[in-house]
């Protein structure tokens, strides 16, 4: 099966493999039948209805489209680094049906304007659903507060300040109380600017014996606690993006106690590797936060068995090739990662670290909830859909990445879990050859 799309009265049948619905709940799937776009029908009635194309998904895994909530399309931009055609469908390929779209764009996305633009341009070029993040600040300088609103009325589905700070605690209780005001969800990765200076990893073990300059988890422990403190404040709905540090996880599990409404992501990365992936300079993993010791890896991965840390995202951010040549110092963080977080997600499942329910959750309906949407396989559901063979291999290298940026964490290894089919409200986003 392929070159599936739908159109009036089209119809496509899924037959056999696992149906993991994205609650943690797993059944064996006789049959899954998509028409004009929705879940028609699971079970027997699906297996007798006629269709106009069937896909045998034997040793397949069957879940909702994962959902991305931080990932860089570079667009609006200059190109060079990527757009919204390559990102989006290289998320596809990923088994992604919505990404949330980073602010720190060029121009920022701080205005109407720019939401239009972005959206425009996803209407236009991107195969799955692009969900824009408006920026809270102007110029995500973190000064000036921006046209919230405005922004939310636009289309954005959240606020944030991408990867930079805010000035001063006196303007994230602005930020905040104003957000509130709106019922808008704020979006912030915790970094302490003063304490994290000019680092660029994780101040430990490594970066005494290579002689790095360290950023300490203080640094975004500190900026946890002081959020978490607004927020009890200001009633804001808080999420805490990107988290790498153990400790963190310990106190929005005791945020979350007191009644406090936080909901917190991890990039993959931080859930597989430590710092120690840093012993060769390899500059793919300069990254921001830092990746950090095993003790807070282990510590991480328990925040999302337990459900502390609510959705696992890509935190992608494609370069060109010259951003990660130079010195490490000198070279510009992030990893282009949105098509291979399935693949190392089933290396903490094959390691027993993770349960492929427990995984699924944090790329499905995990992430959908903290932007009030659902990701589920239900009767009458929107069908956006992901189906995966968990044992297929495929090798990410130059050839193969589809992503501008060819700086993904694992280069030239072969890797199991494939997607073989994306769909997005029914229509074929991805299909493998």
């Amino acid at each position: 099966m392929s070159g599936f799309k739908q159109s009036s009265g089209a119809s496509l049948k899924i037959i056999g493999g696992r149906l993991l619905d994205g609650h943690e709940s797993e059944t064996s799937n006789s049959a899954l039948l998509v028409r004009n776009g929705r879940i028609a029908a699971t079970g027997d009635e699906a297996l007798k209805a006629e269709a106009d194309q069937t896909l045998d998904a034997d040793g397949c895994v069957i879940t909702p489209g994962f959902v991305d909530l931080c990932c860089n399309l570079r667009e609006p931009g200059n190109g060079q680094k990527g757009n919204i055609a390559s990102e989006t469908r290289a998320a596809a390929r990923g088994g992604y049906t919505t990404v949330c779209a980073s602010p720190e764009t060029s121009p920022v996305n701080d205005s109407r304007a720019v939401t239009h633009l972005i959206l425009d341009g996803a209407a236009t070029s991107s195969p799955i659903r692009v969900l824009p993040v408006g920026a809270v600040t102007r110029g995500l300088e973190g000064e000036m507060l921006s046209d919230m609103a405005g922004l939310a009325a636009a289309g954005c589905v959240a606020v944030g300040n991408g990867s930079r700070g805010v000035r001063s605690a006196r303007i994230l209780r602005r930020c905040m109380a104003y957000a509130q005001t709106f019922g808008l969800t704020v979006m912030f990765r915790p970094e302490n600017q003063s304490l994290a200076a000019d680092g660029y990893a994780h101040d430990g073990l490594v970066t005494a014996r290579l002689g790095l300059l360290g950023i300490p988890e203080v640094a975004e422990t500190a900026s946890v606690m002081e959020m978490l403190l607004l927020a009890e404040e200001t009633g804001v709905r808080l999420h805490l993006s990107q988290l790498s540090c153990g400790r963190s996880v310990e106190m929005i599990a005791d945020a979350r106690r007191r009644g406090i409404a936080v909901t917190a992501d991890v990039a993959m990365h931080q859930l597989v590797f430590t710092e120690d992936a840093l012993a060769g300079f390899d500059s793919r993993f300069h990254l921001r936060p830092p990746l950090r010791s095993e003790a807070d890896r282990k510590a991480l991965l328990a925040g999302v068995r337990e459900g502390v840390i609510d959705a696992i995202v890509s935190q992608h951010l494609p370069h060109d090739s010259a951003a990660k040549q130079a010195p490490l110092p000198a070279t510009e963080p992030g990893l282009s990662s949105v098509e291979s977080v399935l693949s190392l997600g089933l290396l903490l499942v094959k390691r027993g670290e993770l349960k492929l329910t427990e995984l699924v959750r944090g790329l499905t309906s995990g992430p959908a909830s903290v932007i009030g949407r659902t990701a589920t396989i239900s009767h009458d559901e929107i069908a956006d859909l992901c189906v995966f063979d968990p044992e297929a291999c495929w090798t990410p290298d130059c050839q193969s990445l589809i992503s501008a940026g060819l700086h993904a964490p694992i280069l030239d290894q072969a890797l199991t879990g494939t997607v073989r089919l994306t769909l997005v409200d029914g229509q074929e986003a991805w299909a493998s050859s």
